[in-house]
């Protein structure tokens, strides 16, 4: 019960201001929006840092990548199941809440004038290609537009070029690797030091949305809640059962079964895939994953495949589309919701609290709402965030399961010690 109520200290004083935060705003309605500065003060601090947090978190992942054993053909099969279980994810993610209103966006546009205030006025589109917009995405024509949180996907494409170019140089760009490396763990210690403001900064901002909006903003984080948690253990039975029987048959499911338990516990005790990892690889050695493949599988799922957090992706970008009433009649729309998912996934880094603050910034951005919305979305990860964790872990186990099965055939479930 004590490492309990450590490892989910975080979450749980996040719950609690959050629903204080929800209290007041009901009780004293428009008066709790005197809170709203506090609210305010913690949404600065983020998007002060995310610039830096971004950059550095990319070019780093990519500069410290090494030759992993079997390159050829393990690397090739992870990308594979990889792409096709978080294609899976995302699907379902959206069927799930495609047809249900996460929250009534009867206030929406209420809301919306709100958070424009708060970000300045929106400013106009010319009638522009599809190329221009797509250049203008990508890139930028002066290195100082970098450094703007407007510019959030030009920012990560220089981030995996530099990244790329520190990788190339070798030996010779130890030091600036050195560098990157230490500033990267400083600023992942400034994010920790804003978080402890989070309580704070989350329960005004929560206050004086819920004084301004009503309730029904509440009903909506509930609805999300309770749909996401039911979706999340349907997933977690009926998914990876398909998958360890796809990887080893019925034997496939009795050693994936037997074996399990520990990286589910785990993952929802510390709320961590990369805690987790340890005890993972272990788990999934014991379902019969040669060492290579599972050192290998595991570690890079974390950083790439998150079956959780892009269901997790999904949700958050749809409750945003019933609050904000934005329309998906056409294909190109839905096809956008699932893109901009399985991008934002790749960006949810491996630790509780805080964690997916560069992924809700990339939503944002790219589906075109206010910066404002950004805690938000917050919320959304903070109350999903144990249930997610586990797909994120679980599904890299049986993903290892999948690869052993492609990489050293259909008896490797027999030839496992």
């Amino acid at each position: 019960m004590k490492n309990f109520l450590s490892n989910y200290k975080s979450t749980i004083i996040l719950l609690v201001a959050i629903i204080v935060g929800a209290i007041v705003g009901i009780i004293f309605q428009e008066q709790a929006t005197i809170l709203s500065p506090f609210g305010d003060l913690f949404l600065n601090l983020l998007l002060v840092i995310i610039v830096p947090l971004i950059f550095l978190t990319i070019t780093t992942s990519i500069a410290k990548m090494q030759t992993p054993k079997r390159l050829g053909k393990i690397m090739v099969t992870i990308v594979c199941i990889f792409l096709i279980t978080s294609l899976v994810a995302v699907l379902i993610g959206f069927a799930s809440t495609y047809f249900v209103k996460l929250v009534d966006p009867e206030d929406g546009e209420q809301i919306r004038a709100s958070l424009e205030e708060t970000t300045g006025e929106e400013e106009t589109e010319d009638d522009v290609s599809i190329l221009d917009r797509t250049v203008s995405l990508l890139t930028v024509n002066d290195f100082q537009k970098l450094l703007s949180k407007e510019n959030i996907v030009a920012l990560l494409v220089a981030s995996v070029i530099f990244g790329l170019a520190i990788n190339m140089t070798g030996e010779k760009a130890k030091p600036v690797t050195d560098f990157i490396v230490a500033a990267n763990e400083v600023v992942g210690n400034v994010v920790k030091i804003i978080m402890y403001y989070a309580p704070i900064g989350l329960g005004c901002y929560f206050a004086a949305l819920v004084g301004s909006f009503g309730s029904t903003i509440v009903v909506g984080y509930l609805k999300t809640f309770v749909i996401y948690t039911v979706v999340t253990v349907a997933f977690y039975f009926i998914m990876y059962t398909i998958y360890a029987f796809i990887a080893g048959g019925k034997k496939g499911i009795k050693a994936f079964w037997k074996n399990v338990l520990p990286s589910t516990v785990t993952s929802l005790a510390t709320c961590s895939s990369a805690a987790s990892i340890p005890v993972n690889v272990e788990c999934a050695k014991k379902m019969g994953v040669p060492d290579d493949i599972a050192e290998t599988t595991i570690p890079l799922g974390t950083s790439f495949h998150k079956d959780g957090s892009i269901i997790g992706s999904v949700f958050k970008i749809m409750f945003l589309v019933c609050l904000f009433g934005t329309s998906l009649a056409t294909t190109g729309d839905v096809l956008g919701v699932l893109g901009v998912a399985l991008l934002a996934n790749l960006l949810v880094t491996a630790v509780p609290i805080g964690g997916g603050t560069i992924s809700e910034m990339l939503i944002i951005t790219m589906m075109g709402y206010p910066v404002a919305a950004l805690p938000i979305l917050t919320i959304i990860a903070t109350i999903i965030d144990p249930p997610a964790t586990m797909l994120n872990v679980v599904g890299d186990t049986v993903s290892s399961m999948m690869v052993t099965r492609v990489v050293d055939g259909k008896e490797w479930i027999d030839n496992k010690d």
